[in-house]
């Protein structure tokens, strides 16, 4: 059974008279601890579609199964729960994340809502995530705003993986990082997830991040999904138009 199913997921927005398309019709699996990236230039429903599947809004039409468990059919509490299991790392921590909390309340947070960890069992869980994404323990006392963006990038990450997701979420999580530091947080994310088993849903217009981190790739094209495969080779021969657009104008960064 896959671990993330989603069939049929469709958002419409109105722009004065005319409906627009979001998603229209869109459906692929995840399995797990595997990478599907969604890749497609701006405006073409990527972050629409993230925002989907983690339910921060609602389809007008489709199923989404995490784990076999209908997201859209669960009541507000149960949906609560079920977060711990599917994690979003946004492209912008300082919006994503109190910039004036300490980088310990960040990873504490879910910590509270998702576990029953006495507090001196927290502090030390947020101690353990910190040393996971290569940080100080330390840090946990300075405010997100007075660390680097690189650092606030990997707290964002520190925190999703605090409830132990089986989903990770990731949108467009690197586009806003230096060269080297994307580097960085992509050989991060690989060492994680062979660690943990997360499987990764990786939003992206950078055809140079799929040759890095993807197992399977979907290219999107004004809300439709319109070409799928092996990363491999939708990457060496793309089938669509969009597809080969994007293959031409991606950076080359190696696959370890």
């Amino acid at each position: 059974m896959p671990l993330l199913a989603v069939s049929g997921l469709t958002k419409r927005y109105r722009r004065g008279d005319t409906l627009v398309s979001a998603a229209d019709d869109v459906s692929f699996t995840i399995e797990p601890a595997e990478t599907l990236a969604l890749v497609g230039p701006s405006g073409s429903g990527k972050s629409t579609i993230a925002r989907l599947v983690t339910r921060l809004i609602e389809p007008d039409a489709g199923t989404i199964l995490l784990e076999g468990t209908n997201l859209r059919a669960l009541k507000p509490s149960a949906l609560r729960a079920m977060r711990g299991r599917l994690q979003i790392v946004f492209q912008d921590p300082l919006a994503a994340l109190n910039p004036r909390a300490t980088v310990g309340r960040v990873i504490e947070d879910p910590l509270k809502i998702h576990t029953r960890f006495s507090r001196g069992e927290r502090r030390s869980r947020v101690a353990s995530l910190l040393e996971r994404v290569r940080l100080d323990p330390a840090l946990a006392s300075r405010p997100i705003h007075e660390i680097s963006g690189g650092q606030r990038q990997r707290v964002a990450i520190a925190r999703a993986l605090a409830s132990s997701p089986t989903l990770i979420v990731l949108d467009e999580a690197v586009s806003a990082l230096d060269v080297s530091v994307r580097a960085e947080i992509l050989q991060l994310l690989k060492r994680i997830q062979r660690e943990t088993r997360v499987a990764y849903f990786f939003i992206t217009h950078d055809l140079g991040v799929v040759r890095a981190m993807a197992d399977r790739v979907a290219v999107l094209d004004g809300g439709r999904i319109v070409e799928t495969g092996l990363a491999s080779e939708v990457v060496s021969n793309p089938q669509s138009e969009i597809g080969k657009a994007l293959v031409a104008a991606a950076p080359r960064l190696p696959r370890s």
